[in-house]
């Protein structure tokens, strides 16, 4: 793999004289707080989408066919995501909803799998929590909760055409997050959500972000700020290069996309 260029506008520290910053590794990771925004909106850019937060306001991004959009907003209660869709032929209007702690690894999960082309498989939202050990039940909706039993999520029917689905975790300090999304939400997108949510992987938090639980694990690890960014880039190029992978075969022959744009600056999201 090519080696990043340095750009001293994003993703700062780099240099000879950085010190080691004092992070942790979180586990289980639905538990480990909301994390660095930047995962989510700078992987959404380097993909094309549209940045148009305005400066002061809520984060706002639009997909390149202004069909679906996500937003961001810690100006309001309880705040969080949104991620809304337009109807579209073969695909009714959707809206997600994802409150501000719930962790952007797995909010992620969500979002990456709207900039990428849908496979072919018919999508299982129940099977990557299954292969992870969470148990499955009827209570008397259709349930899996994880194998702590802080986390759940369940398919919610209470008659036709009243449907939804909805995920929450909790601590003994109470509700951690929730997640819901509506009946016409798309399967894939919903299996996207429960891979990261069940992936086995802790995440990585710098040392005032760890939400404190008696259900939290944590190991200490010492991380080089040229490592983390090393780390985002790898994220970011692998965006752009698939989205330079789909746009050499849709564009007209003759034409060359624009390159992609740098910014910098982000936020942890408030807990």
């Amino acid at each position: 793999m090519t080696k990043p260029k340095k750009n001293t506008q994003q993703w700062a520290g780099r240099g000879p004289d950085e010190r080691p910053q004092q992070h942790y590794l979180v586990a289980p990771r639905h538990l480990a707080g909301g994390g660095d925004l930047r995962y989510i909106t700078e992987y959404l850019r380097a993909s094309g989408w549209k940045d148009q937060s305005k400066t002061g306001g809520p984060l706002v991004f639009d997909s390149p066919d202004r069909t679906v959009r996500v937003g961001y907003d810690p100006f309001v209660q309880p705040g969080g995501w949104t991620i809304s869709a337009k109807p579209t032929p073969g695909q009714e209007a959707w809206v997600a909803t994802f409150g501000p702690r719930l962790p952007v690894e797995i909010v992620a999960g969500f979002t990456d799998a709207l900039t990428q082309p849908r496979t072919a498989h018919a999508p299982n939202v129940w099977e990557p929590l299954n292969a992870r050990g969470w148990r499955s039940e009827r209570t008397p909706h259709v349930r899996a909760s994880s194998p702590d039993d802080s986390a759940f999520i369940q398919f919610h029917q209470t008659g036709p055409g009243e449907a939804m689905w909805w995920a929450r975790a909790t601590t003994e300090h109470g509700i951690a997050w929730h997640a819901t999304f509506t009946p016409t939400t798309p399967m894939h997108l919903i299996q996207a959500f429960t891979t990261a949510l069940a992936h086995p992987d802790p995440v990585m938090r710098p040392r005032g972000h760890v939400p404190p639980s008696r259900h939290i694990r944590t190991r200490s690890a010492s991380v080089l700020p040229s490592q983390l960014s090393a780390w985002q880039q790898t994220r970011i190029t692998a965006a752009r290069a698939t989205t330079w992978s789909r746009n050499t075969t849709t564009r007209r022959p003759g034409t060359t996309p624009p390159g992609p744009r740098q910014t910098a600056g982000g936020s942890y999201a408030r807990r």
